[in-house]
């Protein structure tokens, strides 16, 4: 028996996700183009590391997000923490853990839940 078929591709795993979250779910999706006027601040924040590079999706907590028209939010993170996967699959080993202090991301919209704010479509590189 094949011993991939029983692990699940994270890719796989955030694409269920968003098709189950529902449209409904998705908050900050603005129409412009324009740049971000105001700055969303996370207190803490979650980013994967996959073998590919940076997750487009980042889980953070204690967020305070301005409301906009505009298409991108960028994102001031107090404490940026980054595991590093050693595959492409959730289920397996963390390579190691690093921890990123003021950290800034630019990401397209986000939803949220009662416990945290989950950005999507961020640019791979920090400022």
């Amino acid at each position: 028996m094949n011993h991939s078929m029983h692990h699940t591709p994270h890719r796989l795993l955030g694409a269920v996700a968003a098709v189950a979250m529902g449209a409904t779910a998705l908050l900050g999706t603005g129409a412009g183009t324009a740049t971000a006027s105001e700055r969303a601040q996370c207190e803490r924040a979650e980013r994967p590391i996959w073998s590919e590079g940076p997750s487009r999706n980042v889980t953070a907590h204690g967020c305070d997000i301005p409301e906009q028209k505009h298409r991108w939010y960028v994102i001031d993170i107090d404490t940026l923490v980054q595991p590093r996967h050693t595959t492409d699959y959730l289920d397996e080993d963390i390579a190691g853990t690093g921890t990123l202090h003021d950290k800034t991301l630019r990401c397209m919209g986000y939803t949220k839940d009662k416990h945290a704010v989950n950005w999507f479509g961020c640019v791979p590189h920090l400022r």
